[in-house]
């Protein structure tokens, strides 16, 4: 299917730079939020500050369709119940009113009457500033007319192809990233948005990563849920600061080159009695019936996909945090148990699609339009998508039936990585096809490889120590791993603390353990991580072919017995290509040959050995030269002293 733009779409740095102005719904409004399409609806529901005549005041604005009578209560009114009544606009069932008393900062929530007779008090889904929890009322703000500096971004942002160009993303919770210390800065001890900006660009730029990804940011009431249980759709969290400080934030991220991504949450939503559930006394933004409406595995509710006002909802959400907070794309979470009807439930537990299958036919329309209009509104933003299941054409064209994400998450490859990494390295050669089974699907999809927050929780044990053996064991495993993680096609993500070698698994409520950097082997694997990284942002054969199988080509993929793995990666040019070694086993081979496709000189980028590596300091020769003489299939080799868990990457031209 093809979706078409709504004509009242704005377009480029105009839409970005444009002021905005409040104006009343309008029969217009009403038909496009109808039909599903009304791409910049928060403009209109929530709370907005404005005129009306000639008063300043705040216009508030409501979908509860099947409300008996909706007030608005707050600050400004002593949270009186019918001192402010709402209007009932049709045939949509938006509630309306004009407030002259509320004013930006102040809070406020709706009184619901709902037809079984209950007033209920509700949160605006709309809302963009929300108390800082526990509390949970809205708070007044004006986003719509944010300063921005970031222009020059914008516009190198139209051209990026997410596909074709570097893309090393660092996943941060920003909660606990680093912490003030609790005694002299209160009992949070959060770094607010600007000083997280400060300090983050500052071991961004240094490490050498592209993007920054961020969690739970969207606003959510209970730390434990890492964001992950959203109430606040429409709102930065305010435990860092204030939307202007959150886009203080990323602004100064584009001016440092630094791009972001945010992690969004459509799948599910809380029951909290504030939030979207059962919105206006009835399942309002939830499917109606518990089979579709429920998750019961995590008591959350389900989305209902077959409703174009919820769709809107959604869709608007997401153009809503490219096109007015400047965001460079969504990880969208876990989409898997949004397309299947019987994702984490049980027989009897689910309803059947109306060809009797498990997909969810909303959900797949739902996908298809959002990822068709946020990519076509925005040249360059990128949706991604955390699915877990073999779901095919994910990162497939719209017209040729994919679901339009620019990019997947690789769980199979971090499933096989990580558990082939925890073997003792005298059983790898046992499991050796799980590093290279990857390969046989790597141009299915558009992949990421990942290694997220989620393989360092609930006891599945940090990066470090998943390793085999002790002390500087697990550190050179870990090296190894990493540099066969950045030579093997697809886009780049590291959860924080895994760079530097954080033991202890990942919590929320506590810092990082930089205190580790004093620590000669966490010092040596970041510096080790931090030129691999640099290497990857510096070769084109390291990315521009990810989606090509012309860019990958093993030399050898069957050295079990050795636990070795060699191959090539190849830019679009010839020039810089680079050659990998890795061995995984503490096992030295001083006799090491390695095949190689032509004659001359093969430069030695990076190696195990250096000093600065936790390496033994033995000098190597800048260069290596080929010669005569078969070896893996190929007519030359190269003769290279291989330590045990030794890497070595070679470039050289075509």
């Amino acid at each position: 299917m093809k979706y078409n733009l709504a004509s009242m779409e704005n377009k480029g740095d105009n839409y970005m730079a444009e002021k905005f102005k409040y104006q009343e719904i309008g029969e217009l409004d009403h038909y496009l939020f109808g039909q599903g399409t009304h791409y910049e609806i928060y403009k209109k529901l929530g709370a907005h500050v404005g005129v009306k005549d000639k008063l300043k005041g705040t216009y508030f604005a409501v979908w509860a369709p099947n409300a008996v009578a909706v007030s608005v209560v707050g600050e400004f009114n002593n949270w009186e119940i019918g001192k402010d009544p709402m209007t009932r606009q049709e045939p949509m069932g938006i509630y309306v009113a004009f407030v002259p008393e509320a004013k930006a900062g102040m809070i406020y929530k709706y009184c619901i009457q709902t037809q079984a007779g209950e007033e209920i008090y509700k949160a605006d889904p709309y809302a963009n500033y929300a108390q800082l929890r526990p509390d949970n009322a809205s708070r007044i703000a004006d986003v719509l007319n944010l300063k921005w500096s970031d222009k020059r971004w914008l516009n190198k942002r139209e051209k990026f192809n997410c596909v074709k160009e570097p893309l090393s993303i660092y996943e941060v919770h920003m909660g606990s990233w680093k912490k003030h210390p609790v005694a002299t800065e209160g009992i949070e001890g959060f770094y607010t948005y600007k000083e997280f900006a400060l300090s983050m660009t500052e071991y961004i730029k240094d490490m050498g990563y592209t993007h920054i990804e961020l969690m739970g940011i969207l606003e959510h009431p209970f730390d434990g849920s890492w964001g992950y249980q959203v109430t606040g759709y429409y709102a930065p969290t305010s435990r860092y600061g204030t939307p202007e400080e959150f886009a203080w934030m990323i602004n100064y991220f584009h001016q440092n080159n630094i791009g972001v991504i945010l992690d969004w949450v459509p799948a599910h939503f809380p029951k909290d009695a504030y939030g979207l559930a059962d919105f206006d006394g009835t399942p309002t933004y939830e499917y109606a019936d518990p089979q579709m409406g429920e998750h019961p595995e995590w008591g959350t509710k389900v989305f209902d996909f077959g409703k174009n006002e919820v769709r809107n909802f959604l869709i608007a959400n997401a153009l809503f945090w490219i096109e007015n907070y400047h965001i460079d794309g969504l990880r969208v979470d876990a989409v898997a148990s949004i397309l299947y009807l019987d994702y984490g439930k049980e027989d009897g537990e689910w309803i059947a699609n109306k060809y009797g299958g498990n997909k969810n036919l909303e959900a797949i329309e739902f996908f298809k339009h959002l990822n068709s209009r946020v990519r076509e509104r925005n040249k360059g933003a990128m949706m991604i998508a955390e699915e877990s299941t073999a779901w095919p054409k994910v990162t497939g064209d719209v017209e040729d039936d994919g679901l339009g994400f620019s990019l997947k998450w690789n769980m199979g490859w971090m499933h096989d990585f990580t558990e082939y990494m925890k073997l003792d390295p005298y059983f790898r050669k046992e499991h050796h096809n799980q590093m290279t089974f990857s390969m046989s699907y790597a141009y299915s999809e558009n992949y990421i490889l990942v290694l997220s927050h989620d393989e360092v929780v609930h006891m599945k044990g940090s990066m470090i120590n998943k390793m085999p053996g002790v002390g500087v064991d697990k550190f050179s495993n870990l090296k190894a791993g990493y540099a066969f993680m950045m030579g093997h096609s697809g886009k780049k993500l590291l959860f924080m603390g895994q760079d530097f070698g954080q033991y202890r698994e990942w919590c929320e409520e506590r810092e990082l353990d930089w205190f580790l950097l004093a620590e000669e082997e966490n010092k040596t694997l970041k510096t080790w991580v931090k030129d691999l990284l640099h290497l990857y942002k510096e070769h084109p054969s390291l990315y521009e072919l990810d989606h090509d199988s012309k860019g990958f080509e093993w030399i050898n993929a069957d050295d079990a017995s050795r636990s070795i793995f060699s191959f090539i990666r190849k830019s679009a040019s010839g020039k810089k290509n680079l050659l990998f070694v890795c061995n995984f086993t503490p096992v030295e081979r001083e006799d090491y040959m390695v095949g190689v496709p032509k004659l001359g000189e093969y430069k030695l980028l990076m190696h195990s050995d250096k000093k600065k590596y936790g390496g033994n300091g033995k000098r190597r020769a800048a260069t290596y030269k080929a010669k005569e003489g078969e070896c893996d299939h190929r007519p030359y080799h190269l003769k290279y002293k291989l330590p045990g868990y030794g890497i070595a990457i070679f470039e050289y031209d075509e």
